[in-house]
């Protein structure tokens, strides 16, 4: 029996995802050996651990306020070592042990990967929201991702728990950063503007898409189920589909997302 084209796609996608989880399981191996290996007191330090949440947090921020042209990260919803506020602060950084507020020297590109998990927290879509405004790429995958962060391709966290990061430098960023572009290939944009949809449907649609119920993603949106609900129905009319399925093939082919 062949397979329609629209059978076809996701399977594709979903096959995308095998090989960025086989990608990222053998990343993982791959720095928990160099973290075994390296030789104490041997030259300049390569791989060093960072327990704790704090540190983590800490580490994250020294990334992003250091860059001087480029920061890429994985944001997710597990294992969150900073509240999405404080991760994508409206002022571009978290507070410093004394309270004052940092940012990223002008002119850092950012590249901002965020799973489902990150938009099922609360504020994430009015932070990245911010973001976009901002100019900052910002797009879309469907599968968990592990939390990364990478500064200029030069300096890189990835977190393997909740309580243990690692940081490396060149040369061995050149993982994070292979792994980072692979994820960026097999997403898709946040919220692009299109002129026959709505901000509010914008949102809508994306988080739809990304698996989110009705009821999480009225909470993301400070309305009602019944609301996002309503605004769905109008979308599949516009697009004549009588389906979210549907609907959502439609956002795609018609570059709607």
């Amino acid at each position: 029996m062949r397979t329609s084209g629209a059978d076809a796609a996701p399977e594709q996608v979903r096959a995308a995802f095998r090989r960025l989880e086989e990608d990222v399981r053998r990343a993982e191996a791959a720095v928990a050996e160099l973290v075994r290996a390296q030789p104490p007191d041997e030259g300049p330090v390569r791989v060093e651990t960072v327990d704790g949440a704090a540190a983590q947090a800490r580490r994250i921020l020294e990334l992003e306020t250091g860059a001087r042209r480029t920061f890429q990260a994985f944001l997710t919803g597990l294992n969150r070592v900073t509240p999405v506020p404080d991760t994508l602060d409206t002022a571009g950084g978290s507070p410093d042990e004394e309270g004052a507020r940092l940012s990223a020297p002008p002119g850092v590109a950012y590249q901002l990967l965020v799973d489902r998990d990150f938009l099922a927290e609360p504020a994430a879509v009015a932070a990245l929201e911010e973001r976009v405004r901002r100019g900052e790429q910002v797009r879309v995958v469907d599968s968990p991702l592990l939390k990364l962060a990478v500064a200029d391709g030069e300096t890189a966290m990835v977190q393997f728990s909740p309580e243990r990061a690692v940081l490396m430098r060149q040369p061995l960023t050149t993982l994070v950063t292979e792994l980072f572009a692979t994820a960026w290939r097999h997403s898709r944009p946040y919220l692009r503007e299109v002129p026959e949809l709505s901000p509010v449907d914008r949102q809508i649609l994306q988080l739809m898409l990304s698996g989110l119920t009705d009821a999480a993603t009225a909470k993301q949106l400070g309305t009602s189920p019944r609301t996002v609900q309503r605004r769905l129905r109008a979308l599949m009319d516009l697009a004549s589909v009588t389906s979210r399925l549907q609907l959502g093939w439609y956002a795609m082919r018609n570059d709607w997302m």
